[in-house]
Order: C-alpha cells, then sequence, then structure tokens
C-alpha cells in the first residue's frame, strides 16, 4: 500500500518510522544498559559511552525540531557535524550507561508524542533545512542503526539490522535530506571536484532512483535511470553501512548484497571516496 501524502505531496512516512524506532528502541536501550565498559572503544575516538551521549543528542535534536523549538547551530557537513557534535558531547559530561539508556528511553517517548502530535507540512532542521517531520523521524531511525551496530560492534555484540527499517532510513531519511541540502554538502569537494557519474540504484525491497554526480554536486533524479554509468542493486542495510563508512564493500559483494553492472562500473568504487558523509 503506497502511504497517503503529506500536504507538500511526499509520502507520508510517519507511521512507519515511528513503528520501526519502537521496533529498534527496545532493543537499542537494553544494548546501551549492557555495557560492561563505558571506555571501551567504538568509532573514531569515541567510546561507546560517547556514542550513547550522542545518540541521546540526536533525539534531543530531532524531538526539537519536530515540536517547531530551536536546534543546534550546525553546518551539516562532515567538518560543521563533527564540531557540533564535539561541541555536545563537551557540553554533556554524563557517561554511565545505565544513566544514557534511561535517558534515551524517555528521549524516544518524548519523540513518539511529539511526532504524533504534528500535522506540519515541513519543520526547520540543522542549517535551517526545511524537512517534512517524517524525513526527521527517519533519519533519527538511521541514527539509531547505525549507532547501535556502533555500540554492538564495539562490546561483540549482534546488531541485526531488519530491511524494511533501514529501507526506511534512506528513502525516508537519507533521500530527502539529499534533496533539501545544497548539492555540494554531502560530498568531499576535493576529491569530486572532476567527478562526473550516473548510478541507477535499485534499492531491494523499495524502489529505483537515479545518483547523479557533476563535478562537486550531487542530486537525486528518480524520474531517468537510462543512460547511466553503472546500475547497482542494494540491500538497503549493506548500502546504508557502506556509505556511512561502516563497512568495506567487500563484503556485501561477496554476500550478493550488493551487485554492479554497466558500461563503467568502476566508477562506484570513486563514488565512495567522493562521498563524505556528516
Amino acid at each position: 500500500m503506497v502511504p497517503p501524502a503529506t500536504p507538500s505531496g511526499a509520502p507520508d512516512t510517519m507511521p512507519q518510522a515511528r513503528a520501526a524506532l519502537q521496533d529498534v528502541i527496545s532493543s537499542l536501550v537494553t544494548l546501551v544498559r549492557s555495557v560492561p565498559d563505558a571506555n571501551s572503544a567504538s568509532v573514531g575516538t569515541w567510546t561507546v559511552a560517547d556514542v550513547a551521549a550522542h545518540l541521546s543528542h540526536a533525539f534531543r535534536v530531532d524531538t526539537d525540531a519536530i515540536a517547531g523549538s530551536p536546534v543546534p547551530e550546525a553546518t551539516v557537513t562532515t567538518a560543521g557535524m563533527a564540531e557540533a557534535n564535539a561541541r555536545m558531547l563537551a557540553e554533556d559530561g554524563e557517561r554511565d550507561p545505565a544513566v544514557l539508556a534511561d535517558r534515551i528511553s524517555a528521549l524516544a517517548h518524548e519523540f513518539d508524542d511529539v511526532a504524533s502530535r504534528s500535522r506540519a507540512a515541513a519543520v526547520d532542521w540543522l542549517q535551517g533545512t526545511r524537512m517534512p517531520p517524517s524525513a526527521v523521524a527517519c533519519h533519527l531511525l538511521e541514527e539509531c542503526l547505525i549507532h547501535g551496530h556502533d555500540i554492538a560492534r564495539a562490546i561483540g555484540r549482534s546488531w541485526p539490522i531488519r530491511r524494511h527499517h533501514a529501507l526506511l532510513a534512506v528513502e525516508g531519511g537519507v533521500f530527502p535530506l539529499i534533496a533539501a541540502l545544497p548539492p555540494t554538502a554531502l560530498l568531499d569537494q576535493e576529491k569530486a571536484g572532476s567527478f562526473r557519474a550516473r548510478f541507477d540504484l535499485r534499492l531491494r525491497g523499495g524502489g529505483r532512483t537515479s545518483m547523479v554526480f557533476d563535478r562537486g554536486s550531487l542530486t537525486l533524479d528518480a524520474g531517468c535511470t537510462r543512460d547511466v554509468d553503472a546500475h547497482l542493486s542494494a540491500d538497503p542495510a549493506a548500502l546504508m553501512l557502506v556509505f556511512i563508512g561502516r563497512q568495506w564493500i567487500g563484503k556485501p559483494l561477496v554476500e550478493g548484497k550488493l551487485t554492479a553492472w554497466g558500461r563503467r562500473p568502476w566508477k562506484l568504487a570513486r563514488m565512495l571516496t567522493v562521498i563524505s558523509p556528516p
């Protein structure tokens, strides 16, 4: 069934996003509460406790955005978000996993309450970006899936990501964010300045779209999947982990979770070097 349209004409994925978040939050809170050592290294320079604290900040920001409250000043680029995240972590001294688990649980209930009452066509997110509330909810789902993966990997636990959850995060969150941000935002401008390519992306269980790279810009074109350099059929969870830099592309290729073909499939490898997610 096609989701009902929002006032802006975009599909309303809020009910699915809320349901997915409720599915994920229980496991996420249990995972954070089970952390044996808050100082275990996780991703980059962050400990598992840093990741959990950051997740609570993501809940706060996205809840405030949907509620129409002010959100922190931040530029949505790799450097800009690193600076904003570092600032929020420095201002928050809590690193006890049990306390952070309780905080995330409480914030999740608050988010769902605010989201259930939202009737806005679009809200102001970071950098003044205007997005449907459902896209903010799907962004929060992506944060939970990715950082749950980070915490689980650091403490040797499993963190299975369901296909329909990842599909919601990508199609309902990442794609609207790409469309709403400046086309230069999510690319490494030094590496992307000379790169031109068009890829036909087919998400398993979902739809198709073209990713168009043109000398430092990235846009999406859902209406044109011809004259492409390469086709990519992708399991949504595998694609999300590869794009965000959490998994080397070789593993999902060997497992058949990513399949590429076309006239210039080698350009897909170059694409991964020019994408710079926040």
